[in-house]
């Protein structure tokens, strides 16, 4: 019989907080029911001190069997567009809100499914202690579910994205959509202009790093 996962991930943090150690604890992360079906944990990747750090939702399909944040076609969308502001990507940060991949099944497609609450509430002692650690000078929400995970269920993306926010989290913190979202876009010329519009936020950061 298997055992109620605790809906809190703070069990399986390790005693010392540094980013080796989170990793390898976070590996044998029970602290919710997604680790079942998942592949793997997908933590955080970068280096201590990284002056930017990103913050998405979850996983996807690649990154769920990659075991790396951001590699699979969002990711392609947020590198380029780093590399148009002039930030390079292993100089940054970049994790997700959930650590494990959240799905449905439909046929041989594994369909993204949006984390519950209780989920995210569940995962959130893990990217406390990634924001511990890093101290990013600049933190970059990247869509809905990492903002409403940082600032409470009223927050809105359309409202947040592109300007500073108030928070205690880092110096800089801003917000703009998922990379995700430029692929949904229903045409190219939608996909464009969000392409631009998403690279226009990364260039306010990469100037907010400047100043």
């Amino acid at each position: 019989m298997q055992r109620a996962e605790p809906n809190d991930a703070t069990p399986f943090l390790p005693d010392r907080l540094n980013l080796e150690a989170l990793r390898e604890a976070s590996a044998g992360c029970r602290g919710c029911h997604l680790w079942r079906k998942a592949t793997q944990t997908v933590f955080g990747e970068g280096r201590k001190g990284s002056r930017v750090m990103f913050v998405g939702e979850q996983p996807g399909d690649r990154e769920d069997r990659e075991g790396r944040p951001f590699v699979g076609p969002a990711g392609r969308e947020l590198a380029q567009a780093l590399d148009q502001v002039g930030i390079a990507r292993d100089e940054v940060y970049i994790t997700n809100v959930v650590k494990h991949f959240k799905f449905e099944e439909r046929g041989r497609r594994r369909i993204h499914q949006t984390p519950k609450r209780f989920e995210i509430d569940a995962c959130m002692p893990w990217l406390n202690a990634e924001l511990e650690v890093v101290k990013p000078e600049a933190l970059v929400l990247l869509g809905a579910t990492a903002g409403k995970a940082l600032f409470g269920s009223k927050f809105r993306i359309r409202e947040a994205r592109g300007r500073p926010l108030e928070s205690d989290l880092a110096p800089f913190v801003t917000a703009t959509i998922h990379p995700s979202a430029i692929l949904r876009a229903p045409d190219d010329e939608s996909r464009l202009l969000e392409r631009e519009a998403f690279t226009e936020d990364l260039a306010a950061v990469a100037r907010a790093m400047v100043g």
